[in-house]
């Protein structure tokens, strides 16, 4: 479904991962080549666990800008960076031409534990948001959890929590991937959600495409760390 649909129609976005050779490059613009007559409202392209894929997010969302009509958005995290040197990766992103951000916490590098602020970084998603809205007008999405992020202690605390990455300058909300879409309905309708100013929020819902059993499961299992 496109845009010029109808005047309610559904806007998606696709996120993609840094290919890490040129087979997976290629399949990579053939894939946006096949997806942009759907016209999704941007795609985003995600960021390493310790930053280690900084550099080909970079160069994608940079191509993406250039040579498609698409808008590229690069996930941005608070790990394994001080402030300065997000702020600067967030400015030479806006000298590229790229409005868009999608900001994260981070999960913590492979085999360090709970995660751990960097000392001189930004401590969470809320910190990371009002550091870009104070560098350039961004556009930007964080993330949401229909389920409830892992590390909350309670849902009304979850809800607080994107509360915050609101009022520090999100534009909307992407949720993490779930498999009960009646958890989302649910907490969409009960009264004291609806009276949360985070209720408001443009909310839009993660779909994932049916992979590998083993893959499902991966991806199952490190969402349970999954930013804030």
């Amino acid at each position: 479904m496109t845009a010029a649909t109808t005047d309610h129609a559904i806007q998606v976005s696709f996120e993609f991962f840094p290919p890490a050779d040129a087979a997976m490059e290629a399949t990579l613009w053939c894939s946006l080549e096949r997806l942009a007559p759907l016209a999704p409202g941007f795609v985003s392209v995600t960021y390493g666990a310790d930053g280690s894929t900084r550099e080909r997010t970079h160069n994608i969302v940079t191509r993406i800008q250039r040579q498609t009509a698409l808008i590229g958005a690069p996930h941005l995290t608070c790990v394994g960076a001080c402030r300065g040197e997000v702020l600067d990766i967030a400015r030479s992103y806006w000298d590229e031409g790229v409005r868009h951000l999608v900001a994260l916490r981070g999960d913590p590098p492979r085999g360090q534990g709970p995660y751990r602020p960097h000392p001189d970084g930004f401590a969470f998603a809320a910190d990371l948001v009002a550091g870009l809205r104070a560098l350039a007008p961004f556009d930007i999405s964080v993330a949401a959890y229909p389920e409830v992020h892992p590390e909350a202690p309670s849902a009304a605390a979850d809800l607080e929590n994107l509360k915050r990455k609101i009022d520090a300058g999100a534009s909307r909300a992407i949720t993490q991937f779930f498999y009960d879409i009646g958890v989302r309905r649910r907490r969409h309708r009960r009264p004291d959600r609806a009276r949360h100013p985070a209720h408001h929020a443009l909310s839009a819902g993660g779909a994932l495409r049916p992979r590998l059993w083993r893959e499902r499961s991966a991806m199952a299992a490190r969402a349970l760390r999954r930013p804030r």
